[in-house]
């Protein structure tokens, strides 16, 4: 059909096992890293903070780093909610969002 495997559209019995066990295990990695992590830097840690910038974007001071964290908190829930809309809009119209909106899919 094209549609995204999601909870409201089903399909997702349809993926893998192992797809799910790798997931796991990726999530399970960041996880570790995570608490590595937040050992190493003791009080000075932050949540969230996993030491991933690689290309430094990240402001030195403490009042750069809260708005960096707050614009990276506000798109991350914009980019979920858009997500959110792709599925709710496969599950009403039953077609592919692509299907229903190819001006943003095809050339």
């Amino acid at each position: 059909s094209g549609a995204s495997p999601s909870v409201l559209n089903g399909g997702l019995d349809k993926i893998d096992t192992d797809y799910w066990v790798i997931v796991a295990a990726i999530a399970g990695l960041a996880e570790l890293a995570n608490k590595e992590t937040k050992e190493a830097k003791g009080k000075k840690y932050i949540p969230g903070d996993c030491g991933f910038d690689p290309l430094g974007l990240m402001p030195e001071d403490k009042e750069g780093m809260m708005a960096m964290q707050t614009k990276e908190i506000k798109h991350g829930r914009i980019a979920m909610m858009a997500i959110l809309g792709y599925v709710v809009q496969e599950a009403l119209y039953r077609a592919p969002v692509t299907a229903e909106t190819p001006i943003f899919f095809k050339p």
